[in-house]
């Protein structure tokens, strides 16, 4: 059974499958975000970040991660909430995106999902802004929905390329 979603935001049409999709999911203040599992190559817990001057506002600066020094995003930031402060739940999501790696920062990391993917519609026009470009679908799940997250969307690989040099 195969069934279509046409965004209508966009020009193209997505088409999701009855295949079982895993995800990584997290949370940024209240809401429960999910990123495909092929993307995400570790997550850590909180370290010190060096910061880089004259970069992108949400880019926290770099950290070294066994001897390669990798760029850190705060999501928070990025999508424009408020700022708090690290703590015990923190994480840095490790995700390779186009064959860049690079961190993400995240309030905590819930767990990794297998959802079927016919689970999963366009997002709602009501989200549409600056930040639903960034937003592949949502997952209905039993007791609570899942932002899904397009990662090539959510950080620009080529605006934070000159971090690590």
């Amino acid at each position: 059974m195969e069934s279509t979603i046409a965004d209508t935001n966009k020009s193209h049409t997505d088409t999701f499958t009855d295949e079982l999709l895993q995800l990584v999911s997290f949370t940024i203040g209240s809401e429960e975000y999910g990123v495909d599992i092929l993307k995400v190559q570790e997550i850590n817990r909180m370290v010190e970040i060096t910061q880089v001057p004259q970069t992108q506002e949400y880019v926290e600066g770099v950290i070294n991660l066994r001897g390669r020094v990798i760029p850190i995003v705060d999501l928070r930031k990025r999508f424009n909430l408020e700022v708090k402060e690290h703590d015990k739940n923190t994480r840095i999501i490790v995700v390779d995106i186009n064959g860049n790696v690079m961190g993400m920062v995240v309030d905590s990391v819930s767990e990794v999902l297998r959802i079927p993917a016919n689970t999963i519609v366009a997002a709602p026009e009501i989200a549409a802004g600056t930040n639903s470009d960034y937003i592949k679908g949502v997952a209905k799940l039993d007791d609570r929905m899942l932002i899904i997250l397009d990662l090539s969307k959510v950080i620009n690989t080529e605006e934070i390329s000159g971090v690590t040099g």
